[in-house]
C-alpha cells in the first residue's frame, strides 16, 4: 500500500465537513463518473473484508496531526494549569510528533493559531419556501444551516482592501496501486474539488484546488505500540488491548450523494464509529497503514445492511492511521 498526501486549498465555503469517511463516499461516486460503474465495483470488491482499493483521512490543517483522544492526566499540564486554554490546543505540528506523548499538549496549537485560522463554522440563515405558491406562507419559517469557511483576513492592502490568508489542508490517502492508480485518484480529487464536495454542492459550496499530490510517509514514534487514527473508523469486535483504547463516539446519519438521492430513498442506516484522534492499542501492534473495518454490503438475505436503495453500499470504517508510543500507566 502506497501513502499520498494531497494538500488542498478551499476555494468557497463547505456544507459538510471534509472527514475522512464521507471524502471516501464522494471519492467512488468521482471514480464512478469517470471510470465507469463496473470499475468502481470491482474495485470495491472485498472492501467489507479488510481489502479496501484506499482508505482516506479527514482534511487536516497542512503539517499537522489531531491530538489524541486521551485523558487530561496522560499530559504534563500547561504553565497555570489553563484547563481551557488546553482544551482548545487540538492540532499537533508534524514536527513535534517524536516528542514523548506526555510533552504533546505543550506543543499543540489552537485553531486560531494556525495560518488560515483552521475551520470556521458560521450559520446561514435558510427560509422555508413553500413550493406550491412560492412564498414562505403564513407562519413564516426561517431556520439556519452552518458552513465551515477556510481562511482568515490578513494585513491591510489598502484603504478597503486586505489580504487573504489561505488555509492549506492536508489530506492522506493509503492506496492499493496494484487496483487503482495514483493518477487516476488524483484526477478524482480535483473532480470534487472543480463540482463541489458535500452539501449544497450544486450551489457552489465544497470547491477547493489541489495544489499538490504527492508520495508521503506518515510518521511513526520510536517503539510505538499503538495508532492514532486520522479519520473516523469502526473498531468494534476486533483485537484490541480495551483498556489502553480511548476514543470519542461519533454517529454518522449519511445519505447517498450524486444521483443516489434519486434512488427511493436516499438516507442510509446510521453507523457508530469512533472519531478522529481516536487512540487504539491492539492485542498485537503490528506497522499497518490503516485501521478498522469495511461497513455494510448485502447480509446474507441479500438485503442491503446499510442502504435498501443501492444495497450495495459500503461505508468507509478504515482510517489512516500513525504509530504513537503509549506509555504504561
Amino acid at each position: 500500500m502506497l501513502t499520498l498526501t494531497a494538500r488542498i486549498t478551499p476555494l468557497s465555503a463547505f456544507g459538510t465537513p471534509p472527514k475522512g469517511d464521507t471524502l471516501f463516499g464522494q471519492l467512488c461516486w468521482a471514480l464512478r463518473n469517470r471510470l465507469g460503474e463496473e470499475r468502481l465495483t470491482h474495485l470495491l470488491d472485498g472492501y467489507t473484508a479488510g481489502r479496501p482499493f484506499a482508505v482516506v483521512s479527514d482534511a487536516l490543517p497542512a503539517g499537522h496531526l489531531p491530538r489524541p483522544a486521551l485523558p487530561g492526566h496522560w499530559f504534563n499540564p500547561l504553565p497555570g494549569d489553563d484547563r481551557k486554554a488546553a482544551k482548545k490546543r487540538v492540532w499537533l505540528p508534524v514536527e513535534h510528533f517524536a516528542a514523548p506523548l506526555a510533552d504533546w499538549l505543550s506543543h499543540c496549537r489552537a485553531a486560531s493559531e494556525l495560518p488560515g485560522c483552521g475551520a470556521q463554522s458560521h450559520p446561514h440563515p435558510h427560509n422555508t419556501i413553500d413550493r406550491r405558491s412560492g412564498t414562505t406562507g403564513d407562519g413564516f419559517a426561517p431556520y439556519s444551516m452552518g458552513r465551515q469557511w477556510y481562511g482568515t483576513r490578513g494585513k491591510q492592502v489598502t484603504t478597503d482592501t486586505f489580504a487573504l490568508i489561505d488555509a492549506a489542508l492536508d489530506i492522506h490517502i493509503v492506496l492499493d496501486e496494484s487496483r487503482l492508480s495514483a493518477a487516476d485518484l488524483e484526477r478524482a480529487l480535483r473532480d470534487i474539488g472543480e463540482l463541489g464536495f458535500g452539501r449544497d454542492a450544486n450551489i457552489g459550496l465544497g470547491r477547493y484546488r489541489v495544489d499538490a499530490f504527492d508520495a508521503a510517509v506518515l510518521p511513526t514514534q520510536a517503539d510505538a505500540n499503538a495508532w492514532l487514527t486520522l479519520a473516523p473508523c469502526a473498531p468494534q469486535a476486533l483485537a484490541w488491548d480495551a483498556e489502553r483504547c480511548f476514543y470519542t463516539v461519533f454517529t454518522r446519519f449519511g445519505r447517498h450523494g450524486d444521483i443516489g438521492v434519486h434512488r427511493g430513498n436516499p438516507f442510509k442506516a446510521p453507523v457508530l464509529l469512533a472519531n478522529v484522534g481516536a487512540v487504539l492499542a491492539p492485542v498485537k501492534y503490528l506497522g499497518e497503514s490503516f485501521a478498522g473495518q469495511g461497513l455494510g454490503g448485502k447480509g446474507v438475505d441479500g438485503e442491503g445492511l446499510l442502504s435498501k436503495a443501492i444495497p450495495d453500499t459500503v461505508h468507509q470504517g478504515y482510517a489512516p492511521v500513525v504509530g504513537i508510543r503509549l506509555p504504561k500507566e
